[in-house]
């Protein structure tokens, strides 16, 4: 059994999963600065500064100056302000996402098309080969 679950985590399928989640982890985190240090602070100039994380419907009672504080006071709260904004999050992602896929897709065609136009290596000509076979015959 343990050598059968050594194989199997030999295999290359397993390795190529493995360092994709690892570059995938790595490019979250670049995806998400991108969101939260670049866009979001363009698309909040665009509406007026309005933070969309901090909107939120009180369901209890009292008053709260922010989400954070009716949490923390342990509030029922309806936060569609973080629902926006995750989003907004998935789709500004996921149009990167669609872009990188995209550019990744464009390289690979460009690979295909180059080992297409190369020639193939030029062999006998079926007239030749028969000839050969003809020549073969007569001695």
């Amino acid at each position: 059994m343990i050598k059968e679950f050594r194989d199997f985590i030999a295999k290359g399928n397993v390795m190529d999963m493995a360092v994709g989640i690892i570059i995938g982890a790595a490019f979250t985190a670049i995806v998400s600065s991108l969101v939260a240090d670049l866009i979001n602070p363009i698309i909040g100039l665009i509406t007026g500064g309005i933070d969309f994380s901090n909107l939120y419907v009180n369901l209890g009672d009292g008053e709260f100056a922010s989400l954070a504080a009716a949490r923390e006071a342990g509030a029922p709260v309806f936060a569609y302000g973080s629902f926006i904004t995750a989003v907004i999050n998935f789709l500004i992602i996921a149009f990167v996402v669609f872009l990188l896929v995209k550019a990744v897709n464009r390289i690979k065609d460009a690979a295909v098309k180059k080992e297409e136009a190369a020639p193939a290596p030029a062999g006998p000509t079926e007239l030749d080969v028969l000839m050969q076979i003809r020549d073969a015959l007569k001695k």
